[in-house]
């Protein structure tokens, strides 16, 4: 089970590379943006909004996910 993160805090982040909006997923925060795909980790409720942490995914996760939280 993913970490929660507040739905405010949420609102005001983006995404460092494109500033797209963010999606929670488990422990990631993922870009909403299909070019970069990036997801950013959070560890004990606490997102790490750096790129150097993040992570690129797959075209294949990343649709699943937008699927996922899109309902």
């Amino acid at each position: 089970m993913g970490q929660v993160i507040d739905n405010e805090l949420l609102e005001i982040l983006a995404c460092p590379e494109s500033h797209a909006s963010l999606v929670h997923h488990g422990d990631w925060l993922y870009s909403t943006d299909e070019k970069t795909r990036r997801r950013y980790p959070v560890r004990d409720g606490i997102p790490i909004m750096l790129i150097d942490e993040s992570e690129v995914v797959d075209e294949g996760e990343f649709r699943r996910v937008m699927e996922t939280v899109k309902g």
